[in-house]
């Protein structure tokens, strides 16, 4: 008994010593979430912006079919990390649905990248019965999600905002209103 909870205390030793100190930084990619000062609402300055991954996964509402960041090429877009489990979504859903009207004439778009939604006919309805527009991946297993290096994959819901060239310009650790994400997107589809 002893020497097992010797091991475990030498393993939990090692995971701890692996991820504290300036090497904590989940890097590769291109793009490396940090929360400076464990701010919930950061904007990325043009020169600090870094290049998002290309997500791509299956469309929610039309099984068989991709659908990436690649479709919304040359535009800004807001990623919206949600879940029909999740009680703050049910609110900020028609608010998005809000910004996602607004949005589309400036070419800008919303994509939802629903996580941890093992029934895919259940998300369908959460979908359909608050008459969502924009498209969802769905990503039940989170594997497009452990694209974004070091993002933090338990804050749902959350929102990513990237510019033209699909650079982070700016990040949302809670749930959004459409007036927090309007302002944000319309200077991003006004950039040059």
């Amino acid at each position: 008994m002893k020497r097992a909870i010797g091991a475990l205390l030498a393993a939990a030793l090692l995971v701890a010593g692996c991820s504290t100190g300036k090497d904590a930084v989940v890097s590769g990619g291109t793009f490396t979430f940090v929360s400076p000062g464990g701010q919930i609402d950061i904007t990325y300055p043009l020169d600090k912006r870094q290049t998002a991954p290309v997500l791509a996964g299956d469309d929610l509402m039309n099984e068989g079919k991709q659908l990436s960041l690649n479709d919304f090429a040359g535009k800004p877009v807001a990623i919206n990390l949600w879940g029909q489990w999740c009680g703050p979504c049910r609110v900020e859903t028609p608010e998005l649905e809000q910004a996602a009207k607004q949005l589309q004439p400036l070419g800008a778009g919303i994509i939802g990248l629903d996580v941890r939604d093992p029934a895919r006919d259940v998300a369908q309805d959460f979908v359909r019965d608050r008459n969502v527009t924009y498209p969802s991946i769905w990503d039940p297993s989170g594997r497009v999600l452990l694209q974004l290096q070091g993002y933090p994959r338990n804050i749902i819901p959350s929102t990513i905002v990237l510019d033209k060239q699909h650079r982070v310009a700016a990040v949302f650790l809670r749930p959004i209103l459409a007036s927090d994400l309007l302002p944000v997107m319309q200077r991003l589809a006004a950039e040059k």
